[in-house]
């Protein structure tokens, strides 16, 4: 499979991108290693100087008895961007904030991704 040119215009990235909200709460969750823990499980994992770093679904962390404080929405901004374009993770990050809405951001290689602090929603009434 050819991959897909990757965008970098700001402003046809705003134009074509449909955020996704993915099903499921999501939560960031520390480790010394990653034994017992399955990749397949795991969501994000980024190594720091002080361990691991993990986004799993808070299902994971439950059942591995995983310790979180931030449970997250998260939300995929469904253009395929260019690791080098500038503003979009910025643009969402402004709007949330104007609205009173903490923005936890990731590039990853086709999409960026955006983790908000879990909110209740109609869904849940």
């Amino acid at each position: 499979m050819k991959p897909v040119k990757a965008e970098t215009d700001l402003i046809k990235l705003l134009k074509t991108m449909k955020p996704k909200l993915n099903d499921g709460d999501f939560v960031f969750c520390t480790a010394d290693e990653l034994t017992g823990i399955y990749l397949q499980d795991i969501v994000l994992v980024f190594k720091e100087q002080e361990g691991f770093t993990m986004v799993v679904s808070r299902e994971t962390a439950d059942e591995r008895k995983l310790n979180y404080e931030f449970v997250a929405s998260w939300i995929t901004l469904t253009v395929h961007s260019s690791l080098e374009a500038v503003g979009l993770t910025a643009a969402f990050s402004k709007a949330l904030a104007g609205q009173g809405i903490a923005c936890n951001a990731v590039a990853a290689f086709y999409h960026d991704h955006l983790f908000v602090k879990r909110q209740k929603t109609v869904a849940d009434s």
